[in-house]
């Protein structure tokens, strides 16, 4: 078809080389098969996928790990062996499920809306939105490329909830509401931390290198302490701002310095 042809003749000519045109990338849809079934291993009354019970879940989940995280690791150009990442991650199941419980208590006990933790989840996108970012963390922290970052976002497009998988959160994480949250990757939170819709914990503007690029490493977010409440809209920015343990941030403030520990900060 020649007009076709000529369609796609425009657009190699905007071209970006440095994108590869024949290796193979992973399949987004593989990976929320990954979500999918680790949520039907951890919850099978809950959520169900394909009519799976746990065992064939299990050997599905196990399956695209190997095949995803081989072709994570060769698009990269990184070192590993997927099977034995796929090994160390799965042993991880349980670890996870014991911190999604202490979440969902956190949810449970700081909601009065929230009837009953079954309702929590099969209702709250906030839930929901810290179940995939606990899966992508762990393996974030196995150092696997792309796979992390696909299942957060994905999450994001479901629920309005950024949460960069590279993040530390401690136990008892509570997301009320949600839409709007933003958690940059060198962000920091203690236990029992709370967040309300629309709350940024975020970097500052990027410093540059001799030749004028964005410096991307280094620590960029914040620091919250154990037992914070931040409320609606407030915005915290800075790799070198810390909350202290026990504080409370009014909605929308805009904080860029420490705060001491057990300090109440409103927008006057």
């Amino acid at each position: 078809m020649k007009e076709l042809e000529t369609i796609l003749e425009k657009i190699y000519a905007y071209d970006d080389k440095s994108l590869c045109d024949t290796c193979v990338v992973n399949n987004r849809l593989s990976i929320v098969e990954m979500i999918k079934c680790i949520q039907v291993i951890l919850y099978p009354n809950y959520y169900t996928y394909h009519g799976f019970n746990r065992k064939e879940a299990f050997e599905t989940l196990y399956h695209l790990l190997n095949k995803e995280i081989q072709i994570a690791l060769e698009h990269a150009h990184k070192e590993g062996n997927a099977k034995e990442l796929s090994d160390i991650f799965v042993q991880m199941l349980p670890d996870i499920y014991y911190i999604l419980q202490t979440d969902l208590q956190a949810i449970y006990d700081g909601d009065p809306a929230a009837k009953s933790k079954s309702e929590i989840l099969l209702c709250y996108p906030g839930f929901y939105a810290i179940l995939i970012y606990r899966i992508a963390h762990a393996l974030y922290t196995l150092e696997i490329p792309y796979i992390p970052r696909i299942m957060t976002e994905f999450a994001h497009e479901k629920t309005g909830i950024d949460i960069n998988p590279g993040a530390r959160i401690g136990t008892h994480f509570c997301i009320d509401h949600g839409t709007g949250i933003v958690i940059g990757e060198t962000a920091v939170l203690g236990h029992h931390v709370k967040l309300y819709q629309g709350v940024t914990i975020g970097a500052k503007s990027f410093e540059k290198d001799e030749n004028g690029n964005p410096v991307k490493s280094g620590k960029r977010h914040p620091n919250i302490g154990n037992h914070v409440t931040i409320y609606a809209n407030a915005t915290i920015l800075g790799g070198n701002t810390t909350i202290g343990d026990g504080s409370t941030i009014g909605g929308n403030t805009w904080i860029i310095e420490d705060v001491k520990p057990n300090t109440t900060i409103t927008n006057k």
